[in-house]
Protein backbone atom coordinates (compact mmCIF):
# COMPACT_ATOMS: atom_id res chain seq x y z
CA UNK A 1 0.00 0.00 0.00
CA UNK A 2 1.29 3.46 -0.89
CA UNK A 3 2.33 5.68 1.92
CA UNK A 4 -1.13 7.72 2.58
CA UNK A 5 -0.91 11.65 2.91
CA UNK A 6 -3.26 12.65 5.69
CA UNK A 7 -5.45 15.69 5.80
CA UNK A 8 -7.14 17.58 8.02
CA UNK A 9 -9.91 20.42 7.42
CA UNK A 10 -9.85 23.93 8.10
CA UNK A 11 -12.93 25.34 9.99
CA UNK A 12 -14.41 28.54 10.90
CA UNK A 13 -15.69 28.04 14.29
CA UNK A 14 -18.76 26.07 15.74
CA UNK A 15 -19.70 24.08 12.61
CA UNK A 16 -23.19 24.68 11.04
CA UNK A 17 -26.02 22.14 11.25
CA UNK A 18 -29.60 22.12 9.93
CA UNK A 19 -30.58 22.22 13.46
CA UNK A 20 -28.99 25.44 14.32
CA UNK A 21 -31.11 26.82 12.05
CA UNK A 22 -34.58 25.69 13.06
CA UNK A 23 -33.60 26.80 16.74
CA UNK A 24 -31.99 30.02 15.26
CA UNK A 25 -28.72 29.77 16.49
CA UNK A 26 -26.41 30.47 13.55
CA UNK A 27 -23.45 30.82 14.86
CA UNK A 28 -20.67 33.75 13.67
CA UNK A 29 -17.76 32.66 11.54
CA UNK A 30 -14.26 33.39 12.36
CA UNK A 31 -10.91 33.56 10.43
CA UNK A 32 -9.15 34.52 13.42
CA UNK A 33 -7.99 30.78 14.27
CA UNK A 34 -7.23 29.67 10.92
CA UNK A 35 -3.29 30.00 11.14
CA UNK A 36 -3.38 28.59 14.59
CA UNK A 37 -5.13 25.39 13.18
CA UNK A 38 -2.26 24.98 10.44
CA UNK A 39 0.33 25.38 13.10
CA UNK A 40 -1.17 22.98 15.10
CA UNK A 41 -2.18 20.21 12.31
CA UNK A 42 1.71 20.62 11.24
CA UNK A 43 2.62 19.40 14.88
CA UNK A 44 0.36 16.90 15.08
CA UNK A 45 1.83 15.38 11.86
CA UNK A 46 -0.61 16.22 9.27
CA UNK A 47 0.46 16.34 4.97
CA UNK A 48 -2.40 18.97 4.06
CA UNK A 49 -4.69 21.38 5.51
CA UNK A 50 -7.97 21.84 3.42
CA UNK A 51 -10.30 24.46 2.63
CA UNK A 52 -14.24 23.11 1.96
CA UNK A 53 -16.38 25.58 -0.33
CA UNK A 54 -19.69 24.98 1.65
CA UNK A 55 -20.31 28.55 2.90
CA UNK A 56 -17.45 29.86 3.22
CA UNK A 57 -14.79 30.87 -0.29
CA UNK A 58 -11.81 28.54 0.65
CA UNK A 59 -9.55 30.60 -1.07
CA UNK A 60 -10.15 33.17 1.37
CA UNK A 61 -9.39 30.56 3.94
CA UNK A 62 -5.92 29.55 2.31
CA UNK A 63 -4.62 33.11 2.17
CA UNK A 64 -5.05 33.70 5.42
CA UNK A 65 -3.81 29.83 6.27
CA UNK A 66 -0.73 30.95 3.54
CA UNK A 67 0.77 33.46 5.93
CA UNK A 68 1.79 30.78 8.85
CA UNK A 69 5.28 30.15 7.81
CA UNK A 70 4.63 26.12 7.55
CA UNK A 71 5.91 22.95 5.10
CA UNK A 72 2.36 21.23 5.20
CA UNK A 73 0.44 21.51 1.88
CA UNK A 74 -2.54 24.09 1.86
CA UNK A 75 -5.59 22.45 -0.26
CA UNK A 76 -8.70 23.13 -1.01
CA UNK A 77 -11.29 20.22 -1.45
CA UNK A 78 -13.07 21.05 -3.37
CA UNK A 79 -13.33 24.37 -4.96
CA UNK A 80 -16.28 24.88 -7.14
CA UNK A 81 -14.86 25.64 -10.68
CA UNK A 82 -18.07 25.80 -13.02
CA UNK A 83 -19.45 28.90 -11.12
CA UNK A 84 -16.52 31.17 -12.45
CA UNK A 85 -13.80 31.15 -15.42
CA UNK A 86 -10.44 29.28 -15.50
CA UNK A 87 -8.74 31.89 -16.13
CA UNK A 88 -10.56 33.27 -12.66
CA UNK A 89 -9.09 30.54 -10.86
CA UNK A 90 -5.91 30.25 -12.78
CA UNK A 91 -5.11 34.05 -11.37
CA UNK A 92 -6.31 32.73 -7.66
CA UNK A 93 -4.24 29.56 -7.62
CA UNK A 94 -1.00 31.56 -9.24
CA UNK A 95 -0.70 33.75 -6.17
CA UNK A 96 -1.99 31.29 -3.61
CA UNK A 97 1.54 29.02 -5.00
CA UNK A 98 3.33 31.80 -4.76
CA UNK A 99 1.90 32.87 -1.53
CA UNK A 100 2.35 29.41 0.10
CA UNK A 101 5.83 29.00 -1.17
CA UNK A 102 4.61 26.17 -3.89
CA UNK A 103 2.28 24.11 -0.93
CA UNK A 104 -0.93 24.71 -2.79
CA UNK A 105 -2.89 21.51 -4.01
CA UNK A 106 -5.89 22.57 -6.13
CA UNK A 107 -8.62 20.45 -5.80
CA UNK A 108 -11.72 20.65 -8.09
CA UNK A 109 -15.36 19.87 -8.40
CA UNK A 110 -18.19 20.71 -10.97
CA UNK A 111 -21.35 20.44 -8.41
CA UNK A 112 -24.43 18.93 -9.92
CA UNK A 113 -26.55 21.22 -12.26
CA UNK A 114 -29.39 21.90 -9.63
CA UNK A 115 -26.25 23.68 -7.78
CA UNK A 116 -24.51 25.43 -10.86
CA UNK A 117 -27.56 26.40 -12.58
CA UNK A 118 -30.14 27.65 -9.83
CA UNK A 119 -27.96 28.48 -6.99
CA UNK A 120 -24.92 30.40 -8.93
CA UNK A 121 -27.14 31.18 -12.10
CA UNK A 122 -24.35 29.89 -14.14
CA UNK A 123 -24.76 27.77 -17.60
CA UNK A 124 -24.20 23.65 -17.26
CA UNK A 125 -22.92 21.71 -19.86
CA UNK A 126 -20.98 18.00 -20.41
CA UNK A 127 -19.44 18.24 -17.03
CA UNK A 128 -16.68 15.62 -17.73
CA UNK A 129 -15.28 17.37 -21.22
CA UNK A 130 -15.87 21.25 -19.83
CA UNK A 131 -13.63 19.68 -16.68
CA UNK A 132 -11.22 18.48 -18.91
CA UNK A 133 -11.47 21.73 -20.91
CA UNK A 134 -11.25 23.86 -18.10
CA UNK A 135 -8.17 22.08 -16.32
CA UNK A 136 -6.21 22.59 -19.61
CA UNK A 137 -7.55 26.33 -20.02
CA UNK A 138 -5.56 26.75 -16.61
CA UNK A 139 -2.93 25.36 -17.51
CA UNK A 140 -2.67 27.03 -20.66
CA UNK A 141 -2.35 30.39 -18.33
CA UNK A 142 -0.12 28.79 -16.17
CA UNK A 143 2.67 27.88 -18.98
CA UNK A 144 2.44 31.45 -20.04
CA UNK A 145 2.28 33.44 -17.28
CA UNK A 146 6.07 31.32 -16.63
CA UNK A 147 7.11 30.83 -19.88
CA UNK A 148 5.80 33.92 -21.58
CA UNK A 149 4.47 32.12 -24.58
CA UNK A 150 1.57 33.29 -25.93
CA UNK A 151 -1.86 32.18 -25.16
CA UNK A 152 -3.67 29.93 -27.45
CA UNK A 153 -6.09 27.53 -25.98
CA UNK A 154 -8.74 26.14 -28.03
CA UNK A 155 -10.98 23.60 -27.44
CA UNK A 156 -15.38 23.06 -26.58
CA UNK A 157 -16.24 24.69 -23.63
CA UNK A 158 -13.36 27.86 -23.70
CA UNK A 159 -10.99 29.59 -26.32
CA UNK A 160 -8.91 31.41 -25.06
CA UNK A 161 -6.09 34.02 -26.61
CA UNK A 162 -5.50 37.16 -25.13
CA UNK A 163 -3.26 38.11 -21.98
CA UNK A 164 -1.10 41.31 -22.73
CA UNK A 165 1.86 41.61 -20.53
CA UNK A 166 -0.14 44.06 -18.38
CA UNK A 167 -2.03 40.98 -17.38
CA UNK A 168 0.14 38.65 -17.00
CA UNK A 169 1.73 38.20 -13.60
CA UNK A 170 5.58 37.39 -13.16
CA UNK A 171 7.01 33.42 -12.95
CA UNK A 172 7.56 32.19 -9.79
CA UNK A 173 9.74 29.57 -8.15
CA UNK A 174 6.94 26.68 -8.03
CA UNK A 175 4.82 26.93 -11.03
CA UNK A 176 3.76 23.57 -11.26
CA UNK A 177 0.47 23.62 -9.21
CA UNK A 178 -1.40 19.99 -8.75
CA UNK A 179 -4.65 19.60 -9.66
CA UNK A 180 -7.41 17.10 -8.09
CA UNK A 181 -10.85 17.17 -9.17
CA UNK A 182 -13.97 15.32 -7.71
CA UNK A 183 -15.47 12.47 -9.62
CA UNK A 184 -17.71 9.58 -8.67
CA UNK A 185 -19.26 8.80 -12.49
CA UNK A 186 -16.83 6.36 -15.00
CA UNK A 187 -16.24 9.64 -17.45
CA UNK A 188 -15.03 12.50 -15.26
CA UNK A 189 -12.98 9.33 -13.42
CA UNK A 190 -11.42 9.15 -16.75
CA UNK A 191 -10.87 12.71 -17.54
CA UNK A 192 -8.83 12.57 -13.59
CA UNK A 193 -6.90 10.01 -14.96
CA UNK A 194 -6.33 11.73 -17.98
CA UNK A 195 -5.34 15.08 -17.39
CA UNK A 196 -5.00 15.91 -13.81
CA UNK A 197 -2.49 15.27 -10.85
CA UNK A 198 -5.55 13.76 -8.74
CA UNK A 199 -8.43 12.72 -7.79
CA UNK A 200 -11.12 13.41 -5.09
CA UNK A 201 -13.37 10.64 -4.81
CA UNK A 202 -16.68 11.26 -2.61
CA UNK A 203 -17.23 9.46 0.66
CA UNK A 204 -20.72 7.63 -0.57
CA UNK A 205 -18.51 4.62 -1.91
CA UNK A 206 -18.39 1.31 -1.31
CA UNK A 207 -14.84 -0.69 -1.55
CA UNK A 208 -16.96 -2.81 -4.79
CA UNK A 209 -17.35 0.66 -6.34
CA UNK A 210 -13.36 1.38 -5.71
CA UNK A 211 -11.87 -1.57 -7.09
CA UNK A 212 -14.96 -1.92 -10.10
CA UNK A 213 -15.54 2.04 -10.97
CA UNK A 214 -12.87 4.19 -9.56
CA UNK A 215 -9.47 2.65 -10.15
CA UNK A 216 -10.38 1.24 -13.62
CA UNK A 217 -11.56 4.40 -14.74
CA UNK A 218 -8.90 6.00 -13.64
CA UNK A 219 -6.07 3.96 -14.97
CA UNK A 220 -7.75 3.68 -18.25
CA UNK A 221 -7.51 7.57 -17.92
CA UNK A 222 -4.28 7.68 -16.88
CA UNK A 223 -3.16 5.53 -20.10
CA UNK A 224 -4.60 7.92 -22.57
CA UNK A 225 -2.30 10.30 -20.78
CA UNK A 226 0.58 9.64 -22.16
CA UNK A 227 2.66 9.57 -18.87
CA UNK A 228 4.57 6.46 -18.39
CA UNK A 229 2.95 3.86 -16.73
CA UNK A 230 5.80 4.26 -13.18
CA UNK A 231 4.06 7.51 -12.61
CA UNK A 232 0.66 5.76 -11.50
CA UNK A 233 2.10 5.55 -8.30
CA UNK A 234 2.66 9.01 -8.06
CA UNK A 235 -1.37 9.44 -8.61
CA UNK A 236 -3.12 11.33 -6.10
CA UNK A 237 -6.55 9.35 -5.17
CA UNK A 238 -8.16 10.90 -1.96
CA UNK A 239 -11.35 9.59 -0.37
CA UNK A 240 -13.00 7.07 -1.61
CA UNK A 241 -15.10 6.24 1.48
CA UNK A 242 -16.29 7.83 5.41
CA UNK A 243 -14.35 7.01 8.96
CA UNK A 244 -16.32 6.26 11.96
CA UNK A 245 -14.07 6.18 14.96
CA UNK A 246 -14.28 6.21 18.90
CA UNK A 247 -12.66 5.99 22.16
CA UNK A 248 -14.84 3.13 22.80
CA UNK A 249 -17.49 0.45 21.27
CA UNK A 250 -20.31 2.49 22.06
CA UNK A 251 -19.42 5.92 21.04
CA UNK A 252 -18.19 4.10 17.40
CA UNK A 253 -22.19 2.62 17.81
CA UNK A 254 -23.34 6.35 18.41
CA UNK A 255 -21.47 7.19 15.45
CA UNK A 256 -22.48 4.06 13.17
CA UNK A 257 -26.15 5.59 14.15
CA UNK A 258 -25.15 9.36 13.13
CA UNK A 259 -23.97 8.14 9.74
CA UNK A 260 -26.89 6.51 8.65
CA UNK A 261 -28.30 10.10 8.10
CA UNK A 262 -25.84 11.28 6.00
CA UNK A 263 -25.66 8.04 3.78
CA UNK A 264 -29.45 8.23 3.55
CA UNK A 265 -28.88 12.00 2.24
CA UNK A 266 -26.53 11.34 -0.21
CA UNK A 267 -28.24 8.31 -1.16
CA UNK A 268 -31.25 10.25 -2.16
CA UNK A 269 -29.54 12.00 -4.79
CA UNK A 270 -29.36 10.05 -8.03
CA UNK A 271 -25.39 11.71 -8.87
CA UNK A 272 -24.73 9.24 -6.06
CA UNK A 273 -26.94 6.10 -6.79
CA UNK A 274 -24.06 4.21 -8.34
CA UNK A 275 -22.58 3.17 -5.73
CA UNK A 276 -26.18 1.93 -4.05
CA UNK A 277 -26.82 -0.02 -7.57
CA UNK A 278 -23.53 -1.51 -7.16
CA UNK A 279 -24.06 -3.10 -4.28
CA UNK A 280 -27.38 -4.14 -4.61
CA UNK A 281 -29.26 -1.34 -2.78
CA UNK A 282 -30.61 0.38 -5.84
CA UNK A 283 -34.65 -0.26 -4.25
CA UNK A 284 -33.22 1.05 -1.18
CA UNK A 285 -31.55 4.47 -2.99
CA UNK A 286 -34.86 5.16 -5.06
CA UNK A 287 -37.02 5.47 -1.41
CA UNK A 288 -34.56 7.46 -0.14
CA UNK A 289 -35.04 9.59 -3.35
CA UNK A 290 -39.13 9.68 -2.93
CA UNK A 291 -38.88 10.71 0.73
CA UNK A 292 -36.44 13.86 0.12
CA UNK A 293 -38.58 14.90 -2.64
CA UNK A 294 -41.36 14.82 -0.18
CA UNK A 295 -39.20 16.67 2.88
CA UNK A 296 -39.32 13.43 5.13
CA UNK A 297 -36.00 13.94 6.05
CA UNK A 298 -36.05 12.84 9.30
CA UNK A 299 -37.71 9.24 8.42
CA UNK A 300 -34.33 8.32 5.59
CA UNK A 301 -32.15 7.16 8.11
CA UNK A 302 -34.57 4.15 9.16
CA UNK A 303 -33.99 2.90 5.51
CA UNK A 304 -30.16 2.56 6.19
CA UNK A 305 -28.91 -0.59 7.74
CA UNK A 306 -25.91 -1.39 9.78
CA UNK A 307 -24.68 -3.76 7.32
CA UNK A 308 -24.93 -0.28 4.81
CA UNK A 309 -22.94 2.02 6.99
CA UNK A 310 -20.36 -0.85 7.53
CA UNK A 311 -19.82 -0.65 3.54
CA UNK A 312 -19.83 3.10 2.86
CA UNK A 313 -17.40 3.63 6.16
CA UNK A 314 -14.31 2.33 7.74
CA UNK A 315 -15.58 1.66 11.42
CA UNK A 316 -13.44 1.26 14.61
CA UNK A 317 -12.34 2.50 17.74
CA UNK A 318 -8.65 4.52 18.40
CA UNK A 319 -6.72 1.56 18.76
CA UNK A 320 -8.64 -0.14 15.46
CA UNK A 321 -9.05 2.02 12.94
CA UNK A 322 -5.40 2.45 11.38
CA UNK A 323 -5.62 -1.15 10.36
CA UNK A 324 -9.58 -0.89 9.23
CA UNK A 325 -8.23 2.18 7.64
CA UNK A 326 -5.51 0.89 5.42
CA UNK A 327 -7.97 -2.08 4.59
CA UNK A 328 -11.15 -0.22 3.58
CA UNK A 329 -9.34 2.66 1.53
CA UNK A 330 -6.44 0.20 -0.07
CA UNK A 331 -5.24 1.64 -3.23
CA UNK A 332 -5.82 5.35 -1.41
CA UNK A 333 -3.40 7.29 -0.68
CA UNK A 334 -4.83 10.63 0.77
CA UNK A 335 -7.18 10.57 3.71
CA UNK A 336 -8.85 12.92 6.25
CA UNK A 337 -9.02 12.26 9.33
CA UNK A 338 -9.66 13.58 12.65
CA UNK A 339 -10.94 13.29 16.06
CA UNK A 340 -11.74 15.49 18.90
CA UNK A 341 -9.31 16.63 21.12
CA UNK A 342 -9.99 17.66 24.56
CA UNK A 343 -6.41 17.00 26.18
CA UNK A 344 -2.97 15.70 25.82
CA UNK A 345 -4.32 12.40 26.51
CA UNK A 346 -6.33 12.71 23.35
CA UNK A 347 -3.74 14.58 21.52
CA UNK A 348 -1.21 11.44 21.87
CA UNK A 349 -3.29 9.04 20.59
CA UNK A 350 -4.28 11.60 17.52
CA UNK A 351 -0.82 11.42 16.86
CA UNK A 352 -0.08 8.12 17.09
CA UNK A 353 -3.10 7.31 14.50
CA UNK A 354 -1.63 9.67 11.90
CA UNK A 355 1.66 7.90 12.35
CA UNK A 356 0.08 4.47 12.13
CA UNK A 357 -1.68 5.89 8.90
CA UNK A 358 1.57 7.08 7.43
CA UNK A 359 3.29 3.93 7.76
CA UNK A 360 3.65 1.39 4.70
Amino acid sequence: MATIKVERGLHFGTPYSPDMQQEGKRPEPTWSTLRDQVRDAESLGYDTAIAVETQHDPYLALAIAAQEPAKIELGTGIALCFTKSPVATAYTAWDLQRMSGGRLVLGLGSQVKGHVTRRFGMPWSKPAQRMKDYVGAMRACWRTWQTGEPLNFRSEHYNISLMTPNFSPPPQAHPHIPVLIAAVQERMLQVAGEVCDGVRLHGIVTRKYLDQIAFPNLKKGFEKSGRPASEWDQFQIGGGGFLIAGKDKDAVARGVENMKATIAFYGSTRSYRSSFELDGWADTAEELHKLSVQQRWREMAKLVSEEMVHAFAAVGTYDEIAARIKKRFAGVNRLSFDMPVRNDHDRGVLKEIIQDLKRP
